[in-house]
């Protein structure tokens, strides 16, 4: 053999040894594990191809749509990672999370309080006002207190009243006394009995039409007829309203004053509908006056009316604060601060992590590995940025507090592709897996932007 044709042989013999040990380093000697993950992206292929705009419209094969974009392939795997996770869940890779700023918090417990300030108005104690009549028909023959808003102390004698009722029950009363007096040495008990009943039963007479304890001693000390009934204050108070003057006939319906104990007031204040959960009687309310600068009155919630103000959309609360020096004028404005009730062990998380759809509430937590699950939750009260939660979390859970919109929209996709794999089909009537019936391999649905009715149109595989 000539030196060429040697050279030739050796040629190929060492091209036909690279060849087998090329063969032999990437199928034959290649270690198990790769061989099956191999397998497995070769397995692995796309149900269909769905619009990227457009989830609705589907393709069995690949696609563009009216703008050039590629339809994205759906696998079998695409909803809830085989199975095994709740529907939504998301898989993001890591950089992409990091690229759109996914930030967490975790659920956590703590006490959730609030101060909510309203504008209150100072008005009288309703407990302590009082409606003065008299209780026999007469004239006033008397004005003690004639003045409107002048104080008054407990027993201030405030007017005399002349009444021919009340002086003939007082001459009825002194004939009783004088009949006991003439009957008391009777030798007959019943005699001396029915005499003690006739005075007692006339001075009650006199004690029901509220002669005071003072005219009715004098009047026994004295024998003779009292022409005037005397009024007196039952309170330490102020005279709202003065209802007669001197010579005024008046009867039972006539009110003569009207009075207010002042040492304890009321303060009306409106709270909206969000502070309502917070609010509760007891809770400590701190009220500032601008009459009275420079100093905090501190009460208490005492009442929560059952009602909405219609026009305002506010609840009225009943405060009630101490007022011995008077400083506290009814009709006074004041800015009240109400410390509510806290809400204590609540689990809260930052409101922002919270989205509200209008049917549902719910929350993103973060699994691990970029998996991304929705949660339906119940919300309760919120303030200072925290969100209590009710139901659907535990403590120590990571939820997505930032660019959760982002994950939504793909968990909403998932979501939906997952219902039309489960259904077995796509969700466009017509639509099918693969080459299905009705449909070539060179059609895919389209929807008409001006109408929005799907149709087939051909597309040239890519």
């Amino acid at each position: 053999m000539s030196k060429s044709g040697a050279f030739l042989l050796s040629l190929l013999t060492l091209a036909a040894g690279a060849a087998g040990g090329y063969y032999a380093a990437t199928m034959g000697w290649l270690p198990e594990k790769k061989m099956q993950e191999a397998a497995s992206v070769a397995e692995r292929r796309p149900l269909f191809y769905r619009n990227p705009m457009n989830p609705a419209v589907t393709s069995p094969i690949p696609a563009k749509d009216e703008m050039g974009m590629d339809y994205v392939p759906v696998y079998a795997d695409a909803g809830t990672g085989a199975g095994k996770d709740p529907a939504g869940t998301v898989s993001i890779d890591p950089v992409t999370v990091q690229n759109i700023g996914v930030r967490t918090a975790k659920v956590k417990v703590s006490d959730l309080t609030r101060a909510i300030r309203a504008v209150g108005r100072v008005t009288y104690d309703e407990e302590r006002v009082t409606r003065l009549h008299p209780k026999v028909e007469g004239w006033v023959d008397k004005l003690f207190v004639d003045k409107t808003g002048q104080q008054v102390q407990k027993d201030t004698m405030l007017l005399g009243i002349y009444s021919p009722q009340l002086v003939a029950t007082e001459q009825e009363y002194l004939l009783a006394l004088s009949n006991r007096e003439t009957l008391k040495s009777s030798s007959f008990a019943d005699i001396r009995q029915g005499a003690d009943d006739l005075v007692q039963s006339a001075r009650e007479r006199l004690q029901l039409l509220d002669v005071p304890a003072h005219q009715l001693r004098e009047l026994e000390r004295t024998r003779k007829v009292m022409k005037n009934l005397h009024i007196h204050s039952p309170f330490k108070g102020v005279v709202i309203n003065l209802g007669v003057r001197e010579g005024q006939y008046v009867t039972p319906q006539t009110e003569l004053y009207m009075l207010a104990d002042l040492s304890r007031i009321w303060v009306y204040a409106d709270i909206y509908e969000d502070d309502l959960p917070w609010v509760k009687a007891g809770d400590r309310a701190v009220m500032e006056v601008s009459g009275v600068p420079g100093k905090r009155f501190v009460g208490t919630v005492s009442y929560i009316y059952p009602f909405v103000e219609s026009s305002t959309r506010t609840t009225r609360v009943r405060l009630e604060f101490d007022n011995p020096g008077f400083e506290l004028k009814p009709e006074m404005f004041a800015n009240v601060t109400i410390d509510a009730s806290p809400q204590r062990n609540a689990m809260v998380v930052p409101s922002e992590a919270v989205i509200r759809s209008g049917t549902h509430n719910e929350v993103f937590l973060a699994r691990g590995d970029g998996k991304f699950e929705p949660r339906i939750v119940t919300l309760g009260v919120s303030n200072q940025g925290l969100t209590q939660i009710l139901t659907g979390l535990k403590a120590g859970e990571e939820v997505v507090t930032s660019s959760q919109f982002l994950i939504d929209s793909e968990s909403s996709l998932r979501e939906a592709t997952e219902k039309m794999l489960e259904a077995g089909r796509p969700s466009v009537p017509g639509a099918q897996q693969g080459n299905g019936e009705g449909k070539t391999a060179g059609e895919a649905m389209r929807t008409d932007p001006a109408t929005g009715a799907a149709h087939k149109t051909a597309e040239k595989p890519l």
